[in-house]
């Protein structure tokens, strides 16, 4: 498999386009260990359209459902609209070019494409995890505290929606700065940040992208969940209110478990090929994870519908 061959000089994003091009001491990054046969395009391009396919459709329907249904319109569930956006903006500007890339066998729309598409969809995905630790955390301070939660106060969740959204900013604007990079992965067929580089520079952002972007918000969704866990065993449910909070609370559990399901995965293949041997990680081990991170944007609506009470009473 080959990418589109570019003129100008070996540096900078480019470099990585140059060793995917083959030749010299980089060619073990993007040989012959990274080709896909015709069939393992043909199953990736098929999982790819079913993900953009049902991923587009529920989460335009979530949205949808808020937009037409005032009840459904309270703080919590803005921050789910939140992940909804995101994950719909996945949908709409990255799985299509990556599901086109697969039917060819190559990346079709060039350099400019590719960082384009990695920064894209480094954002969405930053920003859906850093809203569920932003869930988690609302979560655990409506539950712990003593006074009942304000539906009508929507301030606290808007700061929120407003720092995952530049916190998620934050982490992935560097790569276009010069602190890494963002290029092609795997096959070929999608982009995302340089993992195959072992320079400081690269190395550097790569371990803080990891700690800041999956394992903090990681470890705030464990604390907040796991003290709620721990306080719901020692009380005894009564009224709807209560029950209502812990059907939330079960919904957005399921939710942090799926995505981490699918993310971590990613994240230890990335680190593998960041910090392991060169050209340990094959095509179809970098794929295979790659699409279980874009599966995130199916599952997160349909666990809403069939979780979310009130929506199954609309």
């Amino acid at each position: 498999m080959t990418v589109p061959s570019i003129s100008s000089s070996c540096s900078g994003v480019n470099s990585v386009w140059c060793s995917s091009n083959g030749g010299g001491s980089n060619n073990h990054r993007y040989g012959q260990e990274h080709h896909l046969s015709p069939t393992g395009h043909l199953v990736t391009a098929i999982c790819l359209g079913i993900i953009g396919i049902l991923g587009f459709l529920n989460n335009l329907l979530v949205l949808v459902l808020f937009c037409r249904n005032k009840v459904l319109r309270s703080p919590i569930n803005l921050l789910l609209m939140n992940i909804s956006v995101s994950d719909l903006m996945v949908c709409i500007v990255g799985t299509p070019f990556s599901f086109a890339a697969s039917t060819q066998g190559r990346w079709l729309i060039g350099p400019a494409g590719c960082v384009w598409y990695g920064f894209a969809n480094t954002l969405f995905g930053t920003v859906s995890l850093i809203s569920l630790a932003v869930l988690s955390y609302e979560r655990y301070c409506t539950m712990m505290g003593t006074t009942e939660a304000d539906a009508t106060n929507y301030k606290k969740v808007w700061l929120g929606i407003f720092v995952s959204w530049m916190y998620s900013l934050f982490w992935t604007l560097p790569p276009l700065f010069g602190w890494s990079s963002y290029g092609p992965e795997g096959p070929g067929t999608t982009c995302s940040v340089n993992w195959h580089s072992r320079d400081a520079n690269n190395v550097s952002y790569i371990i803080c992208l990891f700690v800041f972007c999956l394992v903090l918000p990681f470890i705030i969704i464990v604390y907040c969940y796991g003290k709620l866990l721990c306080a719901i065993k020692q009380v005894i449910t009564k009224g709807m209110a209560q029950t209502r909070e812990q059907r939330v609370l079960i919904m957005v559990v399921v939710m942090v478990i799926c995505f981490l399901l699918c993310w971590l995965p990613y994240g230890i293949v990335a680190l593998i090929a960041t910090f392991g041997k060169p050209g340990l990680v094959t095509a179809s081990a970098s794929i295979i994870p790659s699409i279980l991170a874009k599966s995130s944007t199916v599952y997160n609506p349909v666990i809403y519908i069939f979780l979310n009470k009130q929506v199954n009473h609309k």
